[in-house]
């Protein structure tokens, strides 16, 4: 399963270093679909000059869990969140969320730029042969899961 759509959320101490990476990578990124919360989508309009970025709300403002919803729905294949570990957010509750949901859909994350360079290096970024593993919750539910 080659990856398809990215989200792409950072806290406002990593905006610039999220958008400098997405300029850097800015060849790796062309053929993939693109998410990102409120002023993250912004900021990155207007520095790759990409028109087709869905923009979401602001994180605060429910962003961080419309990406999950989407994650929910199988429609984000990869999670970059440069997120700011020395900065308390008043949304962490949300943060939380949006992680344990990726985690829950098995969706890779990267959470710093080093680990988004590993992830969007990947032979699997563009594999279509591969194909991670969905959980199957239905003992869960009740009933079968599709993706």
């Amino acid at each position: 399963m080659a990856v398809k759509s990215v989200a792409l959320v950072a806290h406002d101490n990593k905006k610039k270093e999220l958008v400098d990476w997405v300029e850097d990578n800015r060849t790796r990124f062309a053929p993939l679909t693109l998410y990102a919360t409120g002023t993250t989508g912004r900021l990155l309009r207007d520095n790759l000059g990409r028109d087709d970025i869905h923009c979401l709300l602001s994180g605060p403002l429910g962003g961080d869990q419309q990406i999950g919803a989407k994650i929910a729905e199988g429609e984000i294949d990869l999670l970059v969140f440069f997120w700011d570990p020395l900065e308390p957010q008043p949304h962490d509750p949300d943060i939380k969320a949006l992680l344990r949901i990726a985690a829950l859909w098995n969706i890779p994350v990267a959470c710093n730029r080093a680990t988004a360079e590993f992830i969007l290096t990947s032979a699997y970024m563009t594999d279509d042969q591969h194909h991670p593993k969905k959980p199957d919750f239905s003992d869960y539910t009740g009933r079968s899961v599709s993706t």
